[in-house]
């Protein structure tokens, strides 16, 4: 494997698809994903205590490899120095809302459990200044200029910066990784 996909952050707004990217990248790289939302949210939506949160994730962080998604700022000192690449899906606002809108929408009508046994209503979603839609309207602008100004002020120099601005350049970047792996998996004939 690639060095610089040894140990990898994915980021992006909410609704950009940084989970499933992180869980197609550890399938194809053969490392553990750490879902930050799952440690994060326990039952009835309760946040873990910053501590204990911080905790988990270094824990989980000793490893020479894995696949780190999520955006908390309350980890980043920790996650980024260990991280030798970061895939940054910087999605537009309009794509993005959309996917969340859509993947909400799915997720109540269903009621698929997330992490701690959580599940989205209706209400709260939909109705409710704390939804995730609410959250996409605040913060995309505000995490994208974010994460520029790190990226530009090469706070983090020893990052590979992978910029994936639509679904098709991820999907292109995972089948690149997945022909890349294909050849270097197969034997030399003249060994």
């Amino acid at each position: 494997m690639d060095d610089a996909l040894s140990r990898v952050i994915v980021i992006g707004t909410a609704g950009a698809g940084k989970t499933t990217l992180a869980s197609a990248l550890s399938s194809l790289l053969a490392v553990p994903h750490i879902e930050l939302d799952a440690i994060h949210w326990g039952p009835d939506w309760t946040p873990l205590e910053r501590d204990t949160f911080r905790a988990q994730v270094e824990a989980r962080l000793q490893g020479d490899r894995w696949i780190v998604d999520g955006n908390y700022s309350s980890v980043r000192d920790l996650v980024w120095p260990r991280a030798t690449a970061v895939v940054w899906l910087n999605y537009s606002f309009a794509r993005a809302y959309w996917r969340v809108f859509k993947r909400t929408l799915r997720r109540i009508i269903i009621r698929e459990e997330l992490f701690g046994g959580n599940v989205e209503t209706f209400r709260a979603q939909f109705l409710s200044r704390e939804s995730l839609l609410w959250w996409v309207i605040k913060s995309h602008r505000r995490h994208r200029q974010i994460y520029r100004d790190l990226f530009d002020s090469r706070a983090f120099p020893q990052l590979k910066l992978v910029e994936l601005t639509d679904p098709h350049q991820t999907q292109a970047f995972l089948e690149a990784l997945g022909r890349r792996n294909d050849t270097s998996n197969q034997v030399d004939p003249h060994l």
